[in-house]
């Protein structure tokens, strides 16, 4: 079978409302802190997504029973003492940095040896933010080239840290949140600005935490070794899928929709600030809080006129996964957008600001690179014409699915490689962009 997609079409005018693929982050943090809870966690709504399979795979092989019913997936823990860890084992983490790195944070008190790999392009991403801070708790790791695969031996003799992430990257500081809960004493943690799912959890299953914030940091201080009881989840639509259906409804003419039901936590919804600045106009209807995330219809519509931005840098962390879109956008806006400090977006899943740029000068749209701050020269009578091949950028989910979204908002003829990527995040993409008019072969 064919792993790639062709598109001729621009696509044409629609209204419609969807839903998108359920929050990954969230999918994925559920089935571990299920894992370690006291009773039978049910999980609804759960993504049902490549990475989050490994994530259901990777604690049954660690002895956590979980079964699939017809609208929840069912997982029944017995404590922070769950996994069983008398023999070694070896865990695939597929393409997620998520699972990789936060399993990581719960294997610090291992009896044997746990081996931690994944595919071709995880296996180049830098896993030593994360393993530096775990050793201090104890736990013996170790690994070739800061890379996977990653080998870890716990310990029982768990020390609480202090800890500065310095970072931004929620992966890192959740693993050591991770680790907190199975080490006694109070592990302590200063991070820089990041996406906040597992505190947000954690206050939700009255696991023992401290929050205190600040304009730039989060204190953070977590209480070790108390067990908590299992729980429902239903898991909401994902920002950063939305973020591809906001950004061809926003660029294709005379188009409007509405997304359901979307995750809108603070810490993610740096895209929808972003566009907005861009003059997009973006609104949320239908509030409402569940468990400490905020939920929300999102409402977008096309704009003819879109403006330049000079990104404020303290968006950059709430939107890190959807800069990719972005640039579309700044591509077809009026002026020079500007944006500053983006070094996280090479430790993705792709050097996504390198495959960005190249992108860009292959349709012809100006920019300046000073570093990891760039300049786009905005172009808003962009059509394009030729003849264009996406291939190369290490199977990258978000990289597929931006190009589709240029294919279809700026014409030309293109050859898309690698459409197996999608199953990592978001499965359905291709069906829900034809449900909303695209031509796709």
């Amino acid at each position: 079978m064919k792993n790639y997609i062709k598109i001729n079409n621009k696509i044409k005018p629609f209204s419609n409302k969807i839903s998108v693929s359920s929050d990954k982050s969230i999918s994925i943090r559920c089935v571990l802190l299920a894992s370690q809870a006291i009773g039978t966690s049910k999980i609804f709504n759960l993504l049902e997504s490549e990475d989050v399979i490994n994530s259901l795979r990777s604690i049954k092989k660690l002895g956590v029973y979980y079964k699939k019913y017809r609208d929840y997936y069912e997982i029944r823990g017995t404590g922070l003492n769950s996994y069983v860890t008398n023999k070694k084992i070896k865990i695939y983490a597929g393409n997620s940095g998520t699972l990789a790195r936060l399993i990581l944070g719960l294997l610090v008190n291992s009896k044997n040896t746990v081996t931690i790999d994944g595919d071709k392009s995880l296996s180049k991403r830098d896993f030593s933010r994360v393993t530096g801070p775990l050793e201090k708790f104890g736990a013996i790791i170790k690994s070739k080239n800061k890379s996977l695969p990653v080998r870890i031996l716990g310990t029982d003799f768990l020390r609480p840290i202090d800890y500065f992430e310095k970072l931004g990257s929620a992966q890192c500081k959740s693993a050591i949140m991770l680790a907190a809960i199975k080490t006694p004493g109070i592990t302590k943690i200063k991070a820089k600005k990041s996406r906040n799912h597992t505190e947000l959890l954690y206050k939700s299953l009255k696991i023992p935490i401290k929050i205190l914030n600040t304009r730039k940091h989060d204190y953070i201080e977590i209480e070790g070794q108390k067990n908590f009881k299992a729980f429902n989840y239903y898991v909401p639509g994902d920002i950063s899928s939305s973020a591809f259906f906001l950004v061809l409804a926003l660029l294709a003419k005379k188009s409007k929709l509405i997304i359901k039901n979307v995750n809108i936590n603070k810490s993610r919804i740096g895209i929808i600030k972003i566009l907005n600045k861009m003059n997009a106009k973006i609104t949320l209807k239908n509030k409402k809080n569940y468990k400490g995330e905020k939920i929300a219809d999102i409402f977008v519509e096309s704009k003819t006129k879109l403006k330049r931005i000079i990104c404020p840098r303290d968006l950059n962390s709430s939107a890190i996964d959807e800069f990719l879109v972005i640039f579309l956008v700044a591509a077809k806006a009026e002026g020079i957008s500007i944006f500053k400090n983006l070094t996280e977006l090479n430790k993705k899943e792709s050097p996504r600001l390198d495959i960005a740029l190249k992108f860009l000068n292959m349709i012809g749209i100006k920019f300046l690179r000073d570093r990891d701050d760039i300049k786009i020269y905005g172009n808003p009578n962009l059509e394009l014409k030729g003849n264009y091949i996406i291939k190369n950028f290490r199977k990258d989910h978000r990289v597929f699915m931006m190009s589709c979204i240029a294919a279809l908002t700026f014409g030309g003829k293109w050859k898309i490689c690698d459409k197996d990527s999608i199953k990592t995040s978001f499965p359905n993409f291709l069906n829900k962009i034809k449900l909303l008019g695209a031509k796709i072969n």
